[in-house]
Parts: structure tokens; sequence; C-alpha cells
């Protein structure tokens, strides 16, 4: 199979131009920038991506490409693409020069294209594109050619066709440069000459013989399920692969939305016939662990320990039963990898995520089936392997559940408050028919305390704050424009219904520079 190998420079970007390229039924996979030449050999990509990073790269020990690895790509003429922080190692290691700019250029900007053709085949003469960079090519090598301009930066797209060698600026890989897939396009499709044999169909019947090679005739699953999507779609292809050799095990943990334990045993007890579930109620084990903690990462890392905790133990247990347990499978997709770093050392890291918070001592070895595809991707599987439509569209879930929604430290009592508040906004949404138009909406617990009037009393309580974003993939998102009536709605059920709150805000901020979460 063709494959564009997209080296990863530590950009938060990264995977997300992986994800589109494959969205080109192109296969993309993605290494570390200092990968070795013979694993690139190996892999013999019809085209290499140099990804964008937080780095300068005149700054000391800014991450690189090795050197035998860039003659490669030269002498072989592999067509290359450097994207942000990627444009600008090409060119310097070319012999360019590099300089910071007294203008930074962040957000959405118009492209001056001066020649429509090759990479920026079938755009018009301005374009929409998102840049997000401090830093400029003042001089090109002997051999390249400016492609576009934006009004600070006079160099923003070149090309030198005889290498193959393309660089850009911005960031075609994200939704607000609006010909982006164009560009991706041009590049995989008319440069690389690709042949289009990525199919997810292809990748359920991969995944699951890959399945059996992994765990073997004999060897069992433990696998942690929430009732999301993510788990979900993990636990139906490891069922496909190993039938009762799976077990799964499902935590309540306290954290969860209402009546969430009850739906989640239902769904795999009756309707999906497993028969392996193991439900342990540990709600005061997490909650007495997680008593007057108030900083996010640190809640995120007990709930992760916890969890395993909680996962070993049960092992210790089954293993009484069935000693060949041998795997921990989990549902950890590309967005959880690309927010912890997992893909390069220099990635600016954004918060921990319990699915990789493994202690050093982990006596299972560790499965993670969706690991390389994004939610939208992993939905098309699950409707591809029979999930009911309304398990497949529902939104994410954190995996540290509404303590990342309650912010600072967390009680059964705020937790109950934020449940009813989120039942509500759900429900509500749901009758508007614009579930399925979102992302994710849901309530999150501020405990700040402010005055309000119910009746003739004076209250003084907490605020709830509702976050609504419309995304592809959870890279970048928009916070939803909902109408001011329903929200009305809302607000009056909440501070009525709910005793707690008396204050419900409308979260407008967009990621970049938000994230989704609040924690």
């Amino acid at each position: 199979m063709d494959t564009i190998l997209v080296l990863d420079f530590g950009g938060q970007y990264c995977h997300l131009i992986s994800r589109r390229i494959r969205d080109l039924s192109v296969y993309a996979e993605i290494l570390p920038h200092d990968t070795d030449l013979d694993k690139i050999e190996k892999i013999s990509p019809k085209g290499i991506i140099f990804s964008g990073g937080p780095d300068s790269v005149y700054e000391p020990n800014s991450p690189k490409v090795k050197k035998d690895v860039f003659e490669f790509i030269l002498k072989k003429k592999i067509p290359l693409l450097g994207i942000c922080y990627g444009h600008h190692l090409i060119i310097q290691l070319l012999g360019g020069k590099i300089e910071p700019h007294e203008r930074k250029e962040y957000g959405r900007t118009t492209l001056n294209v001066l020649h429509a053709d090759s990479l920026f085949q079938s755009l018009d003469s301005e374009e929409t594109v998102w840049m997000s960079h401090g830093d400029q090519i003042r001089q090109l090598p002997k051999g390249f050619k400016i492609l576009a301009t934006t009004d600070t930066c006079p160099i923003a797209a070149y090309e030198n066709k005889d290498q193959s060698i393309f660089g850009v600026q911005f960031h075609p890989e994200v939704v607000h440069t609006l010909k982006g897939p164009v560009i991706l396009e041009n590049f995989i499709s008319t440069i690389a000459q690709c042949k289009k044999e990525w199919k997810l169909g292809n990748w359920i019947e991969n995944t699951i013989n890959w399945i059996k090679q992994k765990v073997g005739p004999k060897n069992r699953v433990i696998l942690g399920v929430s009732g999301g999507v993510d788990s979900s779609v993990t636990a139906i292809l490891l069922h496909k692969a190993l039938n009762d050799r799976l077990h799964c095990i499902f935590v309540n943990n306290g954290l969860l939305r209402k009546n969430e334990a009850e739906e989640v045993q239902e769904r795999f007890k009756k309707k999906l016939g497993f028969k392996n579930f193991h439900y342990i109620d540990a709600e005061d084990f997490f909650l007495n662990k997680l008593k007057n903690i108030e900083d996010p990462e640190e809640k995120r890392k007990i709930i992760g320990h916890s969890f395993i905790e909680l996962f070993e133990q049960t092992t210790k247990e089954l293993e009484q039963l069935y000693p060949d347990i041998k795997f921990l499978a989990q549902g950890t997709i590309y967005p959880d990898r690309v927010e912890t770093a997992a893909t390069s050392k220099v990635a600016a890291k954004i918060k921990s995520h319990h699915n990789v918070t493994l202690p050093s001592n982990m006596k299972l070895e560790l499965l993670e089936p969706l690991k390389d595809l994004y939610k939208d991707e992993v939905r098309k599987i699950g409707l591809k392997l029979g999930l009911d439509e309304e398990l497949i569209n529902r939104h994410p879930f954190p995996g540290p559940g509404l303590a990342v929604r309650c912010l600072g430290a967390v009680d059964k009592h705020k937790l109950d408050t934020l449940r009813e508040a989120d039942h509500i906004l759900i429900e509500e949404i749901k009758k508007a028919g614009l579930y399925n138009e979102l992302w994710q909406i849901f309530c999150v617990f501020i405990p700040v305390k402010t005055v309000g009037i119910m009746g003739d009393y004076r209250t003084y309580e907490n605020i709830c704050s509702i976050r609504a974003v419309q995304s592809k993939d959870a890279m970048t998102a928009n916070f939803a424009k909902l109408d001011w009536e329903l929200l009305d709605k809302i607000a009056t059920r909440i501070i009525n219904e709910v005793k707690g709150f008396n204050r419900v805000l409308y979260d407008i901020t967009n990621k970049p520079p938000g994230t989704i979460e609040y924690e």
C-alpha cells in the first residue's frame, strides 16, 4: 500500500495531517522526527511531510531530521512537503536563512497565490488559510520559487520542482484553511502519485487478524469499558477476534453521568450478549482518593492510577479462574495520544490522559486497536461493525469523567448537582434535534458562588457553565451558536430544578485558544 510518511516535529496538528490524508484514501503513518534511516527505507514512502512544531529552527537543540535521512530524501527525490516548522527546516538544511519576525501571524490570513499549479492547482488568486508562526524565511536557496505570499509574509509557500520539494508557512490540515484538502490532494496524488487504497473496511479485517495474531490462540484479554464509542468499538473488535476470551470490566468510579452505570450494563449484558462482563462499584473508593484534590493534573493521575489499581486487583481475582489473562486492552484513539505527546519527544504537552497513565510495573501487555484512528473514523468502524447509531453518535466523554467538569475538589454532592444539570441540558438538546449536530455539549460546575433571587428569597449558589462545540476531530473546535430561546429554556430549567446552581453561563471560546474540556 502506498504510504505518506509524516515526521513529527512536535506540532499539535501533526496527527491531523495524517488524518486528512487518510480522508483522501491514502495511508499515512507518523514517526518521530529523529527516526533512523533503516526504518524509513522499510516503509518506502511515496511522499514525506515535515510537520509543524513549537520551536524555532535556529534555536539550540531544536528538533532536526537525521542527516542521512535528509540526504536519502534528496537523493531519491522523494516528494517532500514542509508545513510551518517543517517549511523552515527544509530551507535551513539547504542553506537558506530563517529569522524571527517582528509581526507574528496567528489565525485566519489571506494567502495571495502567485502560481496556481502543481501544489496549488485549482486554487484561486486569494485563499483563506490558518497561520501560526513567529518566524519567516528571509532567503531561499537556489532553485526555489515563491508560490504565495501574505501581507506580512513574503515567502508563504515555495517549491523546487526539480527536487520535488514544497513548503507552506500555513497549516493546510486544519479546517480553517478552506482549500487545505485540495492542497494535500495535489501533493499526494499529483506530486507523489499515490494510489488510493486506504479503506476502513480493510482496516477492520486487518485489525481483527492482528488481534488474533498478537493475543494468540489461548491467551485472554481484559478491557475496560465505559459505554462510550471508543471502548464499545474496541470491545466488538476484540469479541469478534477472541469471543469469550475477552473479559470486559466496567468500573463505576462515581464520576459518570446520570443513569450511566445501569445503561452500560444493560447494553453489554443483554443487547450485545457479552458473557464475561464484570461490574465494579467503586464510587466510594474513587471519591475518597480524590478528597480535597484541586489540581486537574493530579486528579487525572489519581483517577488513572486508581483505575489501574482496581484492574490489577480484579485481574488477580480472575487469574484464579483464568491464568492465561495476558493483555489489557484500551480504547485509546489519536487525539488521546496527541495531547499526551505520545508520538514526539518535543510535542507541547497539554494534559495527561488516563488511558496512558500506566505504572512502570504494569504486568499486562497493552493492546490498543484504535490508537491510530480519529473519533469520526472510529464511528464509521462502529457502524460497519453493526453498533446502533444512538451509541455511535454519542458525544465523547473524558476518561476522568465529571471530575474534570467539576472544577476544584470534587465530592458526591457537587457531582450529583452537575449530573442533574447535565441531564436537563442533554434532554433539551435532543428535543431540539441538535444533538447529532454537535461534537460535544455538557455542563461544568464552577465553584464560585454568586447572589441570586428565587421568589422572595436571596440565594447564594454556584455557577453552571454550558460548553457546546462543533468539530470534526477534536483537534480544533468552534463554539456552537445555539438559539437564544433554547439557551434561555435550558438555563431556566437548570436554575429551577437543580438545587445548587443559581446562575448559568454560556462558553463562547474556540479551540484554539481554549481546550474543549475545562481541565
